[in-house]
């Protein structure tokens, strides 16, 4: 039930959202563009990952995006290697520890990172598949009762009682029935924070403090402290709303700090990493 969308509309959907979340212009975009770390799928799609629009791209915007990069003219399929699937399939077996079906191999061809991300939430909670969309989402509420077909004919009906007050340990137990019978879970709740530590705020007159654009997660710290890194270089890859935004270095310098680790919930404004700037340049 869940909406799907072609990769141009989710372009369009991650650089509407970027825009609105730093309060971004058409003009800003173009005249600020060469400080601003675009979300990847807008730099995959002007580098002409998804193909060529009739007239080509915009010459300006393009430049702003792409910083130097050089976008391809051909089209993408003709620079994919061959797939050799009987390979695939044992390298997905070796990763999975299990059997392997055709479908698993083609989504995992297509989508290796999200085919991952999705049997990893398989193996925590089942077959997620099953629910509704709306309690896949959101969850229940409290009094709601739903039913889970399993399998033809066989229907499970879950209904929500109470859930208990948070623990030292950052847990709640959860009440529910089960086809009637009481039942009673105990479960992480990952809003409750055992000790807050206030994070760092990028200072934005600071021209060496590079700040998150937008609340997500770091999915990967590139470098490390004490780096020498070049204009353009990928500091910090981050993931916010299923998208991913790759942090750039605004110019040349040295690695002086850096506040964020890999799996590192962030919002925006936090500070990332400081730059100390290069006197060469």
């Amino acid at each position: 039930d869940i909406v799907k969308v072609t990769p141009s509309s989710k372009v369009v959907g991650d650089m509407a959202l970027f825009m609105v979340q730093n309060n971004l212009s058409e003009e800003d975009v173009l005249t600020k563009g060469q400080t601003i770390d675009f979300p990847d799928s807008v730099i995959e799609l002007f580098e002409g990952y998804l193909g060529q629009p009739v007239g080509g791209f915009p010459k300006e915007l393009q430049e702003v995006i792409l910083k130097g990069k050089k976008p391809i003219t051909v089209r993408p399929g003709e620079l994919l290697e061959d797939v050799d699937f009987g390979a695939l399939k044992e390298e997905l077996f070796k990763e999975l520890g299990r059997a392997v079906t055709d479908f698993d191999v083609l989504a995992y061809a297509l989508y290796p990172k999200v085919f991952l991300d999705y049997n990893k939430t398989i193996e925590l909670f089942g077959d997620v598949s099953n629910l509704d969309t709306a309690t896949f989402l959101y969850g229940m509420r409290l009094g709601e009762e739903i039913e889970v077909e399993i399998e033809k004919g066989k229907t499970l009906i879950v209904k929500l009682v109470s859930i208990g007050q948070p623990l030292a340990d950052g847990t709640r137990v959860v009440y529910f029935e089960l086809n009637g019978q009481s039942r009673e879970v105990i479960i992480k709740d990952e809003n409750i924070k055992s000790s807050v530590v206030a994070k760092l705020q990028a200072d934005l007159k600071n021209k060496e403090h590079i700040g998150a654009t937008m609340p997500g997660t770091v999915i990967r710290v590139v470098v490390e402290k004490g780096d020498q890194v070049k204009q353009g270089d990928h500091l910090i890859i981050t993931e916010a709303m299923k998208m991913e935004t790759t942090v750039q270095a605004p110019f040349s310098g040295t690695i002086k700090d850096i506040y964020v680790k890999d799996g590192e919930a962030i919002q925006t404004g936090d500070l990332l990493i400081e730059l100390k700037k290069s006197k060469l340049y």
